[in-house]
């Protein structure tokens, strides 16, 4: 079985955006490695679209869309959450 690899292009905006998630996930000064910086986004991701699932059960929609629409994560009153990047 082969291991799954993926080339990064760094466009200007995507290194953009990586030093500036670089940053929330660093402790402190410290430089994280870009694998660690995609792990967190992703995991970030994934558990917001959980937490918006989530609060569906105690919120009314609008709140819903207000708080937690994204670029990402395109919440539409009453329907559902699609995600906007592909």
């Amino acid at each position: 079985m082969g291991t799954d690899r993926t080339t990064l292009r760094l466009s200007d905006e995507r290194k953009r955006l990586l030093d500036q998630a670089a940053g929330i996930v660093a402790d402190g000064d410290d430089d994280p490695p870009r694998s660690d910086v995609i792990d967190a986004a992703l995991t970030h991701l994934v558990q917001s679209a959980r937490n918006v699932e989530d609060a569906r059960q105690d919120y009314d929609p609008r709140t819903i869309q207000d708080i937690a629409n994204t670029d990402v994560l395109g919440l539409y009153y009453r329907t559902s959450i699609e995600s906007r990047w592909r």
